[in-house]
């Protein structure tokens, strides 16, 4: 079943120059890039975008993260993307991931683990939408 799920490839990627290998690593699993974008976070673009982890611990340390440098946030598409790019990222702790995972290869530690990715049909929708509204999303 083809689908749509958001990946980002976090600040501390972008800075080691890992934007290239990543967006590789999707296209072999056969995940396309359907819409892509540059850009630094605000602080209120973080937090609206982690709002569902407000109340936990690392919210503020995320966010911090997050707003540290650019990122690239994409659009994948193909045969159970969210499915395909979560076992592709890894765990996300990237000293628990498995060998040839993004994580793995591009992580420092559980904060700083080089990408996110959407984890259900209902998370693709929202983050989707909030950085891509133009997007049609029909199937």
């Amino acid at each position: 079943m083809s689908e749509r799920t958001l990946a980002i490839i976090k600040p501390d990627a972008v800075k080691k120059h890992a934007i290239g290998d990543i967006i590789a690593r999707y296209e072999k699993t056969g995940l396309k890039p359907v819409a892509l974008r540059m850009m630094q976070f605000s602080k209120s673009t973080a937090e609206g975008f982690y709002a569902v982890h407000k109340a936990r611990p690392f919210f503020d340390s995320l966010c911090t993260f997050m707003v540290s440098g650019p990122v690239v946030v994409l659009v994948l598409q193909g045969d159970n993307a969210i499915k395909k790019n979560r076992e592709l990222m890894g765990a996300t702790d990237p000293a628990k991931a498995e060998a040839g995972t993004i994580r793995k290869a591009h992580g420092t530690n559980i904060e700083f683990n080089a990408v996110h990715g959407s984890d259900s049909p209902e998370t693709a929708k929202f983050e989707i939408g909030y950085f891509f509204p133009e997007m049609d999303l029909v199937k």
